[in-house]
Parts: structure tokens; C-alpha cells; sequence
């Protein structure tokens, strides 16, 4: 039993995950030619909810075609649940030393996590940090017609160009963002 619950809070090594998320797409085409994606979860929530009476076009389809989606995306937070939660690692997570010396660069404290309090604490600076990320996130999602996953997974096993182009985007823009944009927003902030 000690051995399976160390098994289950161990991170899974690349080689059993990654071929267990690329076995998925070919399992959701043969289930009938479905998208390994999830922002459009978004779009079939505000379905859902928005009264008829709105009258936005972009909402005003039948998403029921789409539950399997949905049931997707629950089945992901729940899994995010599990691995977080029920099964998440009791030991501290020890960072790289080029994490701690990068931290340490920006002069960030990192306190008694791994975490750096200054965007993660709850305050109205750290609350707008993540609401102006995740605007930009949603945004760069619409613009794309998809998210890393749809484009990453997806989207290049298919050999789709666009998805090819959106992945460059992806990785330029989270590239950007890691070493201009995040050193600049400690400096200010902290």
C-alpha cells in the first residue's frame, strides 16, 4: 500500500504521460472526430447561461452538440482535483538552483513555498495581475482559434499549418512573458 501511495505522488517520468496525451487524439478522432481542446468550453458555458432574450449572435447555437466537451472539461478539473488535492505530493517542492538563483536575481523573496508572495498573495495588485493575464490569455485563445492544447495536441498530430503557426506564437509569447515581462513586474511591484 506505502508503495502505491508513494507511486501515486510521485510526478509520472515524460514517457508514460506523454504518450498517454498523445494517445488521446487518436481516440477522440475515432470517437468521432473531436478536438483535444478546451477554451471553447467557455463559449458553450455562456450558452448555456445567456437568456435568449441578449440576442448575441455568437452565443445563439445549439450547445448541446457539444456536451461531450463539457464533460471533458469537468473530467479535467477533476482530474486537476485529484492530482492536487487527493493525491498531491507531501513533500516540499524543491526548486532548481537556477530557479532559486533566478528568484533570487529578480530579488524576490520566495518565503516558506515556492510560490513568490508578491504575485500570489491575495491583494488588489496580485488580483489585477491575473485578471489583465488572463484577459490577455483569453483574448490570444479567441484571436488563435484555439488554445495550446487544440493547436499543441491537436492540431499539429493533424498537420494543421495554422496550428503550426499558433504554437510559434504560443511559445514566443510565454518566452516574452517569462524573461521580459515577469522581471518588470517585480521590479514594480515589489
Amino acid at each position: 500500500m506505502n508503495t502505491l501511495l508513494a507511486w501515486l505522488h510521485a510526478p509520472w517520468p515524460w514517457y508514460v504521460s506523454g504518450p498517454l496525451i498523445g494517445a488521446m487524439v487518436p481516440l477522440m478522432l475515432w470517437i468521432g472526430n473531436r478536438s483535444f481542446g478546451i477554451s471553447n468550453n467557455l463559449r458553450h458555458l455562456c450558452a448555456i447561461v445567456q437568456p435568449r432574450a441578449v440576442g448575441v449572435d455568437f452565443f445563439q447555437y445549439n450547445w448541446r452538440e457539444h456536451s461531450w466537451s463539457l464533460v471533458f472539461a469537468g473530467g479535467a478539473v477533476l482530474g486537476g482535483f485529484f492530482a492536487g488535492v487527493v493525491f498531491a505530493n507531501p513533500q516540499p517542492i524543491n526548486l532548481s538552483i537556477d530557479a532559486l538563483t533566478m528568484f533570487s536575481y529578480w530579488n524576490v523573496p520566495i518565503g516558506g513555498g515556492f510560490l513568490p508572495p508578491v504575485l500570489f498573495d491575495f491583494n488588489w495588485l496580485s488580483l489585477l495581475v491575473m485578471f489583465g493575464g488572463g484577459v490577455m490569455v483569453g483574448f490570444g485563445t479567441r484571436y488563435a482559434s484555439g488554445c495550446t492544447s487544440g493547436h499543441a495536441i491537436t492540431g499539429l498530430s493533424t498537420l494543421q499549418p495554422q496550428s503550426l503557426l499558433a504554437v510559434f506564437g504560443i511559445f514566443a509569447g510565454g518566452l516574452f512573458s517569462a524573461h521580459v515581462i515577469t522581471p518588470h513586474l517585480f521590479s514594480i511591484f515589489w
